[in-house]
């Protein structure tokens, strides 16, 4: 396993318009230029807080898990395993997509109503790409107290993979953490980490301090590896999200809604998207509507490397 030591690298959201029935922006934060993945982890969305219609009709994946982690309303979700369900604040949905899968994500009701939520992708390793399409829904977490140096004590709920002995029920393909972190005013708190994995810390809300160096709202540090804690101070109180996980060494191509190995992998994926190939099965309740895959660019898709 490669190891590249310790960082403090501040990665700052950049606004995405989705745009066409979705009508919405977005602050996408990884993958990011220099930093692709962060252990598994090579995406990451927060759509909101807002005040929105959402209406993200069915739309293909392959090769990645998607991880969706709301904070403000309710997320109806519906796919081509046949899972029709709303996800609530403290639920996870997880869905895996393998060799392809389809789904639809709308908010509740016919008007616009306040929406925020976070959600990942996840790199699937080469042998879980072939598999089936699967859904979880998982309403009740693991959490844990992580003790204070000063202040209160900090809850954490392990959302996917395993944080300070305590393990999500959540499939994982790869050793990896996923786990929101909520502080009280005036805490400093010593997260524990594993000094294998590479890590970064997700300001959500509130103030905080991350191995010293100031987090504002939207942004992430990129903590590196080599650590076995990090010091969080917080005066306000802070809501935070940790993410890791062991290097992701597989060359990854990402293009639109797909993670694979090679551009023709890619190409195949649109192909049959467009061409209705049962590949992607149809999504539970919907008729013909769908995101058609846009054109890929005139340059042949590579892996991208991390820079720092």
């Amino acid at each position: 396993m490669s190891m590249h030591g310790p960082r403090s690298i501040l990665l700052e959201p950049r606004q995405v318009p989705l745009g066409g029935v979705r009508d919405m922006d977005v602050r996408r934060i990884l993958p990011s230029r220099d930093l692709p993945t962060i252990g598994a982890w090579c995406f990451l969305d927060r759509f909101g807080p807002d005040e929105v219609r959402m209406r993200v009709e069915p739309h293909p994946h392959i090769g990645l898990q998607t991880v969706t982690w709301p904070l403000v309303g309710e997320i109806r979700h519906r796919d081509a395993v046949g899972s029709d369900v709303v996800l609530r604040r403290g639920q996870l949905n997880l869905m895996t997509a393998g060799h392809g899968i389809s789904h639809s994500e709308y908010s509740v009701g016919d008007d616009a109503v306040p929406l925020d939520a976070l959600q990942f992708w996840v790199a699937l390793p080469e042998e879980a790409c072939a598999g089936h399409g699967a859904f979880e829904q998982h309403t009740d977490l693991p959490a844990l107290s992580l003790p204070a140096e000063d202040g209160p004590a900090a809850t954490a709920t392990v959302v996917l993979g395993e944080f300070a002995g305590t393990h999500s029920p959540a499939t994982a393909y790869t050793p990896i953490v996923g786990a929101e972190i909520r502080l009280d005013p005036d805490s400093r708190v010593s997260l524990p980490l594993r000094i294998d994995w590479e890590h970064a810390v997700l300001a959500v809300e509130g103030d905080a301090h991350v191995a010293a160096k100031e987090v504002p709202v939207g942004s992430m540090l990129y903590l590196g590896d080599s650590r076995d804690r990090v010091e969080v101070i917080t005066e306000e109180g802070a809501l935070l999200f940790l993410l890791g996980g062991a290097p992701f060494e597989e060359d990854l191509v990402m293009w639109w809604n797909f993670a694979a190995r090679t551009h023709d992998e890619i190409a195949v994926a649109r192909e049959e998207w467009e061409a209705g190939a049962e590949r992607f099965g149809h999504v539970v309740g919907h008729g013909a509507e769908r995101i058609p895959a846009p054109p890929i660019p005139p340059v042949h898709l590579r892996p991208r490397h991390r820079r720092v």
